[in-house]
């Protein structure tokens, strides 16, 4: 054998070999650190923290955050540690589940759950290799300098004379020292280089702080920083980790609200403020409220209003709305009531239609903000504002006869029609509207309008067909690849021993004396292969939970719990183990009788050729 095929083999080897897998998945730690942060992070509390999760059977359903889910297709099992779902496919471990949700590597989801069990990693020493790739806007890192910036920001509004003035602001608007503290208010200084100066002194890396957008390039050239005489409002996810700034200036400045860039941890149209603390509150209500600002969701709270949201300043979309989902049955949208307000909130409707949830609107009285409503009118006048919302078919109903009360143009007329058949047809798309309320509708706007109910419904079903292709494009988006298990006798013969061996680590015994991991050719199957052969090589008990630790990559993982599922529901594991193995064995005596034959047709190729060149050219020395 040359040098290339020792370094195949011994590379092979390595692959497969225990060390290799514990250091190849977590990059840094070893596998008793792992595992202890598994187990310290159960899935279903994990979970729990992203989807609304109840309970059926011997497990617990929520609505999958991976794809366009409308009904709640996504199964966690407590006893084994793993989730699936049953639309898309995704499944896998804790680890899994948090690499997929947070979109980070297996070493970054370790540090994350370790961080949220409250444990101290101590990882082993990282090569020069390894540096760069975690200095390579590690969503950790941007974690741990947002905590450091929310902790800087709130020392300066607490300090007695730095702070002052925005503290006068911040009681001005009526908001308690128990809220900023709750919500961890605090101040950006005038300075225009206070975060700067702050974070040079903990030598954090200035292209750490541009690529958390907590600072930027000034025209002379110089770092400064990005939140300059503000009022800074904390961003969290749901798992209270700061993700993100807002900041309302206390000065002339024309922009009166900004929020951080869009970073690996923050994107504004997927982000909802607020909704760490409100979360409990709209599952067990079934309600969430939305409103538009800052002010407007702490006040809310303040009141006693806990299951307000807001959507930071932004136009409401179709991520907020998916997200809401996940732990709402209806959504009330508070806006303003002026025109601008309206027009908001219009499109906000469309916009939950689409993702199947019961939508509502309420307005607050004219020349109000929710926040200034709640001052003046307190917790109850609030929530009884949100009680009588009105039904989103109702808003566009009215929306309608109104437009054809004021103006008798032929063109507006006809877009606000066209803009209500649409609503419905959404909304009978959705599974928003009966059969019986389309009727009625369908009726009433003829009334309204003149025109026969049969050629309403012409209309109507073509807005229908329309919202019918919308709806079949959205649920085709996934975040997740399905796995690519291989094609033929031999691949299946393959996934169906490490179906029983997931189900039947016993079973490892008849295997491991007549087939070795390298016969697996099918390259996810060959990658959870090694998994499974060197666990049980070590550990026959091993659980599947155990395996699930060494699996480094989403597709591994999710090929493991899909691998365990079907195996588990095809039963009659020993039959199945056998057979399986019978054909892989003569899947190999084919192939090694179809070698012999390729060998044998080799020589005799060369043994002509070098006939007929000798008899063809005899100065010719002829090919050896």
């Amino acid at each position: 054998m040359n040098a290339g095929g020792y370094l195949l083999k011994a590379l092979q080897a390595a692959i497969v070999h225990n060390e290799f897998a514990v250091l190849c998945m977590a990059g840094m730690f070893d596998r008793a650190t792992v595992n202890r942060v598994q187990q310290s992070n159960d899935i279903v509390d994990v979970i729990s923290e992203h989807v609304a999760l109840a309970k059926k059977g011997r497990e617990m359903v929520g609505v999958c955050p991976f794809h366009d889910d409308h009904r709640p297709s996504m199964y966690v099992n407590s006893d084994k540690q793993i989730f699936k779902c049953f639309a898309c496919g995704a499944g896998g471990s804790v680890f899994t589940f948090v690499q997929m949700r947070e979109n980070l590597s297996f070493p970054q989801a370790i540090e994350r759950l370790a961080q949220r069990a409250g444990i101290k990693l101590t990882p082993a020493k990282r090569t020069a290799s390894t540096s760069a790739a975690v200095a390579d806007i590690d969503p950790n890192r941007l974690a741990k300098l947002n905590a450091f910036s929310a902790e800087h920001f709130c020392k300066n509004l607490m300090d007695e004379e730095k702070g002052k003035y925005a503290l006068d602001y911040v009681t001005a608007r009526k908001i308690s020292p128990e809220s900023v503290e709750k919500w961890q208010l605090g101040l950006a200084l005038d300075s225009g280089d206070d975060l700067v100066q702050a974070a040079a002194k903990r030598a954090i890396p200035k292209k750490l702080l541009t690529d958390a957008g907590l600072a930027v390039t000034r025209r002379d050239g110089r770092l400064g920083d990005k939140f300059v005489n503000r009022l800074i409002f904390p961003i969290t996810d749901v798992t209270a980790r700061v993700i993100a700034f807002g900041g309302r200036t206390l000065d002339d400045d024309d922009a009166k609200y900004i929020n951080s860039p869009t970073t690996v941890l923050f994107d504004k149209s997927n982000t909802i403020y607020g909704l760490q603390q409100a979360r409990h509150r709209i599952v067990s209500t079934g309600t969430a409220v939305a409103v538009e600002g800052y002010t407007d969701c702490i006040m809310a709270h303040q009141c006693g209003c806990t299951n307000v949201v807001a959507t930071l300043g932004t136009s409401f979309t179709s991520g907020h709305a998916r997200i809401l989902r996940r732990y709402a049955k209806r959504i009330v949208l508070v806006f303003d009531s002026d025109t601008a307000g309206i027009a908001a909130a219009n499109r906000a409707l469309e916009i939950c239609l689409a993702q199947r949830i019961g939508i509502a609107i309420a307005s607050v009285p004219q020349g109000k903000d929710p926040c200034d409503f709640l001052v003046s009118s307190g917790k109850e006048k609030f929530e009884e504002l949100v009680e009588q919302a009105t039904d989103v078919f109702e808003f566009k109903w009215n929306r309608l006869k109104e437009n054809f009360a004021k103006n008798n143009n032929l063109i507006d007329n006809r877009a606000a029609v066209e803009e209500f058949l649409q609503a419905v047809a959404t909304g009978i798309s959705a599974g928003n509207l009966s059969a019986i309320d389309r009727g009625l509708i369908v009726n009433q706007l003829s009334r309204i309008i003149s025109l026969p109910a049969k050629e309403i419904n012409s209309e109507l079903r073509q807005h229908l067909r329309k919202a019918q292709r919308s709806a079949a494009n959205n649920q085709r988006r996934s975040d997740f690849e399905p796995v690519d298990f291989g094609r033929g006798l031999f691949a299946a013969a393959q996934r169906e021993i490490l179906e029983v061996l997931l189900n039947e680590p016993k079973l490892y015994e008849l295997v491991k004396q007549k087939i070795a991991a390298d016969v697996f050719d099918v390259p996810i199957l060959k990658q959870v292969a090694a998994l499974v052969f060197e666990t049980l090589n070590s550990s026959p008990e091993t659980s599947l939970a155990d395996i699930l630790a060494l699996a480094e990559s989403v597709a591994q993982a999710n090929a493991i719990v899909e691998l365990e599922r079907t195996g588990r529901e095809k039963g009659n594991f020993e039959s199945q183990l056998v057979g399986a193995m019978d054909a892989v064995r003569e899947h190999q005596s084919r192939q090694a009788r179809s070698n012999i034959q390729t060998s044998e047709d080799e020589r005799q190729f060369l043994k002509r050729f070098g006939e007929d060149t000798r008899g063809n050219n005899r100065r010719s020395v002829g090919m050896v």
